[in-house]
């Protein structure tokens, strides 16, 4: 992601984080829907990343609470592609997912990182990643391929009426996310919270505990402003 794009997304995944969120009930009316294909994480992350969450929330109580409106995900895919078509791409991620077997992977997360705006930054658990996951994202790459489209509006993302409007720097992000996001420029990541950037720069000074996790499912969101994850779709639990 480029500086610019950095920054928007911090501004971005802050403000929506701290609304309540409503569905935009039209969205399914809209012929292009802008989704992220997503691994969700076991317990093991979940556990680390929230625990971190309510770390980061006690130096920054304006931050965001991982839960039901901002889930700990890993975002592998964001594309434009046509809503009449989105139950073929179920279909083409239920088959992907059926020839894998994700919780059989052992994913490592290994440090911190943050991203920077002003004095405060939005920090997240990195994940290495490995050749399965970048096998599983090409995969997809490939399946989503025929219905997607080049582009779409702000009418294919989520909005509420607290947060309506859909700039175009995440319009051109989903847009460009393959191949600027994907391949060797991919680095997948938990993100965790907000904190000051004199907070967050302790933090990554400190030992990292590296820990290893498996992924215990997969979703489909419809993106929302600055590529969050905002409405579930569909989702798949993965078998032990």
């Amino acid at each position: 992601m480029s500086g610019n794009l950095k920054i928007l997304a911090v501004l971005g995944i802050c403000v929506a984080s701290l609304l309540g969120y409503a569905e935009n009930s039209g969205a399914k009316d809209n012929p292009i829907m802008a989704i992220d294909i997503a691994l969700e994480p076991d317990n093991t992350m979940i556990e680390q990343a929230e625990a971190v969450n309510g770390r980061l929330l006690k130096v920054f109580p304006k931050g965001f609470t991982l839960g039901p409106t901002h889930h700990a995900h890993i975002s592998i895919l964001q594309r434009y592609v046509r809503t009449r078509d989105l139950d073929k791409v179920y279909a083409v991620v239920d088959k992907i997912l059926a020839n894998e077997n994700p919780t059989g992977w052992k994913l490592k997360a290994f440090k911190y990182y943050y991203i920077p705006w002003k004095d405060i930054g939005l920090a997240g658990i990195v994940v290495e990643p490995t050749d399965d996951l970048l096998a599983l994202q090409q995969k997809l790459i490939d399946a989503v391929a025929p219905f997607e489209t080049k582009t779409g509006s702000a009418a294919a993302f989520a909005t509420t009426p607290e947060d309506p409007e859909i700039n175009q720097p995440t319009i051109d992000y989903v847009a460009a996310f393959v191949p600027k996001a994907t391949g060797k420029h991919f680095n997948p990541h938990v993100t965790v919270g907000i904190a000051s950037q004199d907070y967050l720069k302790k933090m990554l000074a400190e030992p990292f505990d590296a820990f290893t996790f498996s992924p215990a499912g997969a979703s489909v969101y419809q993106l929302g402003n600055f590529g969050t994850a905002r409405k579930k779709l569909k989702e798949w639990t993965f078998k032990p």
